[in-house]
Parts: structure tokens; C-alpha cells; sequence
């Protein structure tokens, strides 16, 4: 639900700020930096909270705190790829890409009722997937529109 309401928050100030400032909305700039912010939100939690984040991932795969840190490095790396315009359009093809991959350890630590912040299965259980995998989607889109469709668009791109 954090990630969510980071993602909203930071997208609405940014239509504000751009609207008062800018004299218009920039509503895919805005976008973009909502999902900046996001990211680096998310991307602390990797930092914070290695170990309960080493058992959202799937048991099949190995150096699960390793990769919880490396996952951490690359949603900071997106956050600021997205804002170059030279690398946009790749990093918002990455990201969904990564987003995609994710999907699993998420819904592995659904199942396994994980709570990554404190390290136990005391976790919300399978019916968070039914906000989870909504809220994965949602995340893919948002990088489609804001990083690649509309990235090249003077009215909406900023």
C-alpha cells in the first residue's frame, strides 16, 4: 500500500507544482517522477529490510540477500534512468521487465503470509495478492505510458 500511496501523492504535488509553476500540466513528466520517487522508497526497504526481504524470494532461487541488495541498486538505477531522456525508453523497457520478475517473489511471499519488515510469516496471507498483482500491473502500465508511449509527446512528455 506505501508504494501506492508514494506513487499518488508524488504524481498529484508533481501536477501542482508543474501546473503553477510551469503554466501547464505536464502530466507524463509528473508521472515519471512519481515513479522515481516510488522506486526509491521501494528501493529502501531492500536496504532496511534485507532479511525479511530474502524470504519473500522463492526457495529455487540461490544468494536470496544478494539479490534482495542488487534488486535495491537497480530500482535506484531506474529511478534515475527514467529521468535522462537519452536512456528512457530502455529503462522503462527494463523496469517492466524487472517488474515482471518480481511478480513471483511477491506472490511467493503472499503465500507464505512473509512480512518482510519484521522478518516473520505473520504476513497478510494469498488475499493480498488481490491488491498485489493489481498494484504490479498498475506499476507496468504506469512505466509504458510515462517512460515510452508518451515520452516523446511536447504536451505531455515535459
Amino acid at each position: 500500500m506505501e508504494p501506492l500511496i508514494a506513487l499518488l501523492t508524488t504524481f498529484l504535488i508533481s501536477l501542482i507544482v508543474t501546473k503553477i509553476w510551469l503554466k501547464e500540466y505536464k502530466a507524463a513528466f509528473s508521472a515519471r517522477i512519481a515513479l522515481s520517487v516510488m522506486l526509491i522508497f521501494t528501493a529502501a526497504g531492500h536496504f532496511l529490510y534485507p532479511d525479511g526481504m530474502a524470504m519473500m524470494i522463492p526457495g529455487f532461487i540461490p544468494f536470496k540477500k544478494e539479490m534482495v541488495i542488487l534488486t535495491g541498486f537497480i530500482e535506484i538505477a531506474a529511478a534515475i534512468g527514467i529521468q535522462i531522456k537519452k536512456y528512457r525508453v530502455l529503462t522503462a523497457w527494463l523496469l517492466i521487465i524487472f517488474f515482471i520478475l518480481v511478480l513471483p517473489a511477491n506472490i511467493n511471499a503472499a503465500m507464505e503470509q512473509v512480512d518482510y519488515t519484521t522478518g516473520t510469516y505473520t504476513g497478510k496471507g494469498p488475499a493480498y495478492l488481490w491488491f498485489r498483482v493489481p498494484l504490479q500491473l498498475l506499476f507496468i502500465v504506469w512505466t509504458y505510458f510515462s517512460g515510452i508511449k508518451f515520452t516523446n509527446r511536447k504536451t505531455l512528455a515535459g
